[in-house]
């Protein structure tokens, strides 16, 4: 098929008052071709991509824009507002008038699409015209327009990640400088890192004065006292920028980290020095505000999307995000940026995904976004931070109460729908009691009535391969799929936006009914299976001095100290050590096995027993009632519970019918699931 090419312009000329206002001045058009070779979806018919540049120009002074730290000294136009770009990417019916009316946005993910591997039941990927990309089409066929969008400004170009060129802030024309502290680690012995511990990542460029007199510790916790290198045992390496042949140009060069003998496996090595340049990060989250603005207003032929009748496409707008994505998510509404600079709504349904309690570090001065805090890695940024909830909650430590929805209860507008998911790791690893409690976890918190939370138990932060394969963890890693439930309940959430319907209720573990528990073995009732360790230690977000200036600039003063720490709990168990209280896929359900979510880290990785970052565990069941008796596992064996495999799968397909009459699992699915389940249990069984 050959390629189309056009360079369509939009320009900021004289439209009327909407168009004037217009934050997207220029959307550049790439590509525009047939998605998956023209491959009818149903209904829906065809699709076609679309690969676009969307500039921005956004004012300083307006009050929509004033959150974003440093933009008022980002360089300016001749009217007054700073410019920047992103890279757009849309998947589109080819008929408009086919499609459903509604746009689903994913928050791509460290520059990565994640949305089609989600829902449509593919391994996904960036590259659109890869075969099978579409897999079983489940978004294709509801009629969705879906669009992705460059937030991050630290992300190297290749490999098909999307980028944001931000506006660099400066000091009336003069360098802007300050400490910036880059905490890296690695699961093997190497000789050199990335500042941003990532690869595909670029880092802040230390000053001359600052790579001369910076300061690079180690630790092996990181409680632990910081121990300094000798200056003389490292170096830096700089790399420049990667060039790309079309769509947005990196920022930030990747800079590596070499150390004499090299760095040593699960070690926190930290560098904080003086550093330059800092980027307007916070555009990012004005860029997703302004395109989905403008591909769902726009009224005239400016907009790639409108119908040939001059009708707009969307009427409706949803976001998906996962893991940093579902934190934006978090961080995007908390800010106020669902409501556009006319006060007009953004998103009406929001999904943040395997969130957990935390926002980001995506709006400050010298900001990381993609930092996180994990129990052993990271842990000090400013990410999982008060306010955790949808409704309002008090702060014991600043005594501040606040919401992640307050901003929309107190101005009427924009309030949107929100379905928080998340795994069962997310109470290990990533604070997620706190989306549903008091911050010392001593209540279960009010839920606002535009609000639905869904604790997945038994799964992981994103599922292993089943048959699950040995990573990084001591354990195998957890196969519980989830995305049957996030399929469900994406059509839950179009009904409830678009007519009102109300969605299944939510579920999770609640301190009233004793499902949700402190995180000690006694306390859970995990039983003692024979060769598996609990974890003693858990991701628990600090609240900490950042600093004189952090408050009102978010500028931090590296390294912050740590000062208290907010309590999470964790889902109780059952005899067989899955999770009680909460949303279960039907293989947990029905289990042939313990599926946890928590994980730890082998001997060969270093940092032993620490957690597995966001893995969970898997640990079949006995298969017999002698192997149980003779190895000691307390649990039920797979021949005690069913006998035999045409029992288990009356049992599990009960389960599915019920899930299907609850709303939380879609039939064609139901029928899915129920025909795999033979070599399933042939291979726990064999």
């Amino acid at each position: 098929m050959k390629t189309v090419r056009v360079a369509l312009v939009v320009g900021a000329f004289f439209l009327g008052a909407a168009w004037s206002r217009a934050e997207v001045v220029k959307l550049e058009i790439l590509k525009r071709e047939p998605f998956a070779g023209g491959k009818a979806f149903g209904d829906t018919g065809p699709y076609e991509k679309i690969a676009a540049i969307a500039h921005f120009a956004v004012d300083p002074a307006d009050a929509h824009n004033q959150i974003i730290v440093d933009l008022d000294k980002a360089p300016r136009n001749a009217q007054g507002k700073v410019e920047f770009s992103s890279d757009v990417s849309i998947l589109a019916p080819k008929d408009p008038t086919k499609g459903n009316g509604a746009a689903f946005y994913d928050v791509n993910n460290r520059g990565n699409k994640l949305l089609l591997r989600n829902f449509n039941l593919t391994g996904g990927g960036n590259d659109l015209d890869k075969p099978g990309v579409e897999g079983d089409g489940f978004l294709m066929r509801r009629g969705y327009t879906i669009v992705w969008c460059g937030w991050i400004g630290e992300i190297l170009p290749g490999d098909g990640r999307m980028l944001l060129k931000p506006p660099i802030a400066t000091d009336n024309g003069k360098p802007i400088r300050g400490l910036v502290r880059f905490e890296m680690s690695s699961d093997n012995k190497v000789d050199s890192v990335a500042l941003s511990r990532r690869e595909g990542h670029g880092s802040y460029a230390p000053t001359k004065e600052g790579e001369a007199k910076g300061t690079l510790t180690y630790r092996l916790h990181e409680s632990d006292e910081r121990k300094p290198i000798p200056r003389e045992k490292w170096s830096l390496i700089r790399l420049p920028v990667p060039k790309v042949k079309q769509g947005v140009p990196g920022t930030l060069g990747q800079i590596r980290l070499k150390l004499e003998g090299g760095f040593r496996p699960g070690v926190l090595y930290e560098l904080i020095c003086e550093c330059e340049n800092p980027i307007v990060q916070g555009t990012g989250l004005a860029a997703t505000r302004d395109l989905i603005s403008f591909l769902r207003y726009e009224s005239s032929d400016k907009n790639p999307l409108r119908r040939a009748d001059g009708k707009p496409a969307l009427t409706r707008a949803h976001a998906f995000g996962v893991s940093q994505s579902g934190r934006f998510l978090r961080h995007f509404l908390w800010q106020g940026f669902n409501e556009d600079e006319q006060g007009r709504i953004v998103f009406d349904g929001l999904m943040p995904h395997v969130a957990g309690g935390g926002l980001g570090f995506f709006n400050h001065r010298f900001a990381q976004p993609t930092r996180h805090n994990g129990q052993h890695e990271d842990h000090t940024y400013p990410a999982d931070q008060f306010p955790f909830t949808y409704g309002v909650s008090t702060d014991p430590f600043s005594k501040k109460s606040d919401g992640i929805l307050q901003v929309y209860a107190k101005t009427g507008k924009a309030m949107p729908k929100v379905m928080h998911t998340q795994s069962a790791a997310e109470y290990w690893h990533r604070s997620g009691s706190l989306v549903h409690t008091d911050p010392l976890g001593t209540q279960d918190a009010a839920i606002p009535k535009n609000v639905r939370i869904f604790a997945f138990g038994g799964t992981q932060h994103g599922p292993a391969a089943d048959p699950p394969m040995q990573s990084f963890g001591k354990y195998l890693p957890n196969p519980g799929d989830y995305r049957p439930l996030l399929r469900a309940l994406i059509d839950a959430l179009d009904d409830w936006v678009r007519t009102g319907k109300e969605p299944p209720a939510s579920l999770y573990p609640r301190i009233a009914d004793k499902t949700l528990v402190a995180w000690d073995q006694k306390s859970t009732g995990f039983p003692s299976l024979p060769g598996v360790r609990y974890p003693d230690v858990i991701q628990q977000p600090f609240f900490g001095d950042f600093g004189p200036r952090f408050a009102k600039e978010k500028i931090i003063a590296e390294p912050p100290k740590v000062l208290s720490k907010y309590t999470v709990l964790v889902p109780k168990c059952g005899a067989d050590g899955n999770d009680l209280g909460t949303l279960l896929p039907a293989e947990v359900a029905v289990p042939l096995a313990t599926f946890t979510g928590w994980n730890l880290r082998r001997k060969e990785i270093g940092a032993e027993n620490q957690l597995a970052s966001l893995l969970g565990s898997f640990f079949p069941l006995p298969r017999t009632k002698a192997e149980r008796m003779k190895s000691g596992d307390p649990r039920l064996s797979i021949e005690e519970r069913c006998g035999g495999f045409d029992k288990y799968q009356q049992m599990f397909n009960e389960e599915c019918t019920r899930m299907v009459k609850t709303g939380y699992l879609l039939q064609e699915d139901a029928q899915r699931l129920m025909a795999g389940r033979k070599a399933y249990y042939a291979r726990l069984t064999k």
